[in-house]
């Protein structure tokens, strides 16, 4: 598939990414004590009122909390206010038949690979443990990556997955990293087009460089995980979604963005979900 930007800067290409939704078929479900569907579509609803543009939505994972088919039918149903395409991929908390049971939808696309513009590319990948929270490439997946890496060599790259490739130095989520991630690396390592990784997974904003490539982490929809903290803490910032703009040069701009300070604040007393 091929995305052409709609904005009057043909040259570049912006993505907002939607993350960690942990969506419930109840209406009332909540993750930590915060509504996980009030926490969506207040982020929706602001991402609508502030009139920006942007292109097509990301969303990398945890989708739902519950595994049922509803959980994604809400999702699909909340992005509709968006009015642009959505490309997503599993999390540790996702069940891909019922992923599937939505999908394609008028918004939510199957593709693994989206040619953005005319200078960049998009890959999607499933890194997927079933029953674990801990990811893992699968050799399906980094031939997939291989081949699209080689095969649009001209073209700059930004790849998608759930688990963080990198540590982010709180013991209790690095657990749950992707493991064996230097086969994932030695991957990207192998080419000279791969400008950022973008993942969820870690419920909070981080910015790392590996060599030539940043890897980018986004804060959830709902609940927010404390940074730096060797046991399972959780921060007082509210829900957010990232802006990512990318450039015909090969260079991008990022931002995150954040619902009001004190909205959907979680229980602070809770020792993990």
């Amino acid at each position: 598939m091929k995305l052409m930007s709609s904005s009057p800067d043909t040259n570049s290409i912006t993505l907002l990414q939607i993350t960690d939704t942990h969506l419930f078929e109840p209406a009332d479900g909540t993750l930590l004590s915060v509504n996980t569907h009030d926490s969506f579509r207040a982020v929706v609803d602001k991402i609508v009122e502030s009139g920006d543009h942007f292109d097509a939505i990301v969303a990398t994972g945890d989708i739902s909390q519950d595994h049922s088919a509803f959980s994604y039918q809400r999702f699909e149903q909340g992005i509709r206010p968006l009015e642009k395409p959505c490309f997503w991929l599993p999390g540790n908390h996702d069940f891909k038949p019922s992923m599937g049971s939505v999908m394609p939808s008028e918004q939510i696309q199957p593709h693994e690979h989206v040619l953005l513009g005319d200078h960049w590319q998009m890959i999607l990948l499933d890194s997927q443990v079933v029953g674990v929270p801990h990811g893992r490439m699968s050799d399906q997946q980094l031939t997939l990556l291989d081949n699209k890496l080689s095969e649009h060599s001209n073209r700059n790259t930004i790849v998608l997955l759930h688990h963080h490739p990198l540590l982010v130095g709180s013991a209790w989520l690095d657990q749950h990293t992707l493991k064996d991630a230097e086969n994932f690396w030695n991957v990207i390592e192998k080419h000279n087009n791969v400008s950022a990784v973008l993942c969820g997974h870690v419920h909070q904003d981080m910015q790392v460089k590996r060599g030539h490539t940043t890897v980018i982490a986004t804060p959830s929809t709902c609940v927010q995980f404390k940074p730096n903290s060797d046991d399972f803490a959780l921060d007082n910032l509210s829900p957010g979604w990232r802006e990512l703009t990318l450039h015909s040069d090969g260079t991008f701009e990022t931002q995150v963005h954040r619902l009001s300070d004190g909205q959907f604040q979680p229980d602070f007393n809770s020792a993990g979900y």
